[in-house]
């Protein structure tokens, strides 16, 4: 009996993998790196479909060089590593993440926040250096207050709106700015809606959850910072992009703001000798939202669905461009 067959470019759940080899032949990228460009194309060169991460740049030279290829399924959310007007040209399907991640996302986004309000890594830092010297002094290790204070939620989607529930058990009040106004979550929470320019005005933290795209690209920059409180901490868990890396620099360096959190950066991985890392009010973590076992099984499992269900001809759970559904006859 004939199997499609399909490439996973990283290690995933064995039960995901399970799910895929019931219905396809199955190969495995064997390293922790990312395959390069090069390596992705080979890979994909003969293969009916694919798992792929957000390292995994999908162009249209790698599409061109997988001619059999009728699936893409992305372990992710975001989809800005995809060329989808060009994979949807192509008839291929793209499947993506969704929700299953917001719940350890929004976990990690506010565990950032109190780490950087409460300079919790770099007091961590001075301690295991040798440096605490004295049991106790009151005006040592001043930080932000979390509690009621102001949150400003930058896209107020699946994470954003997680991230905001999680911001009323610190009776916080939040603030949102949204393509769409969300007025039933507002009556619903209490969460109001402001202007752009409003939310980094009066926000205390402002935590960033947009995708990225052409218009988000650099959508906080040097007069969005000076925009905000000298107090303000900023949380970024979107798309490193998203953030002028260098503007960001210039506004700890010189204190425009207080400090920031951050999961995702500009390049990724971010070079060890990057200045930003050599300041002590920004913490920074490896991409790692998502990176609970519960949530990445279910990320693994919900794209390998996706993936057997393109296979065989049936809509996904979670489609990227779900227009291509009536050419295809599903």
């Amino acid at each position: 009996m004939f199997k499609p067959r399909v490439y996973v470019t990283r290690q995933i759940f064995p039960d995901a993998l399970d799910l895929i080899e019931k219905s396809a032949e199955l190969e495995l990228w064997p390293e922790d790196q990312p395959p390069s460009p090069e390596q992705l194309k080979e890979a994909l060169a003969d293969v009916d479909g694919a798992i792929i991460n957000v390292m995994d740049h999908i162009d249209a030279s790698v599409l061109e060089a997988a001619p059999k290829l009728r699936v893409l399924s992305q372990v992710a959310v975001g989809l800005d590593n995809i060329d989808i007007p060009e994979s949807t040209k192509r008839e291929i399907l793209v499947g993506y993440t969704p929700g299953v991640l917001a719940k350890s996302t929004a976990d990690l986004a506010f565990g950032l926040l109190l780490a950087v309000a409460r300079r919790v890594v770099e007091s961590d830092k001075w301690v295991r250096e040798g440096n605490w010297k004295i049991s106790h002094h009151p005006m040592f290790w001043l930080g932000s207050e979390v509690n009621g204070s102001t949150l400003g939620i930058l896209g107020l989607g699946g994470i954003g709106l997680e991230m905001a529930k999680r911001a009323k058990g610190f009776d916080m009040k939040v603030l949102y700015h949204s393509r769409t106004r969300k007025r039933e979550l507002e009556k619903e929470h209490g969460f109001k809606y402001a202007s752009f320019k409003r939310v980094l005005a009066d926000s205390d933290f402002i935590s960033i959850h947009v995708p990225l795209t052409p218009e988000t690209n650099k959508f906080i920059g040097e007069k969005q910072l000076k925009a905000m409180k000298k107090s303000a901490i900023l949380v970024n868990l979107s798309r490193g992009p998203v953030v002028d890396t260098e503007a960001l620099y210039k506004a700890l360096k010189k204190s425009w703001i207080a400090g920031a959190g951050l999961d995702v950066f500009d390049p990724e991985p971010v070079p060890p000798e990057h200045p930003i890392l050599g300041l002590d009010n920004v913490v920074v973590l490896p991409h790692i939202g998502s990176a609970s076992n519960r949530s990445r099984r279910e990320m693994h499992l919900l794209a390998a669905r996706n993936l057997v269900a393109g296979l065989n001809g049936e809509r996904l759970e979670e489609c990227a461009n779900p227009e291509l559904y009536e050419s295809l006859g599903i």
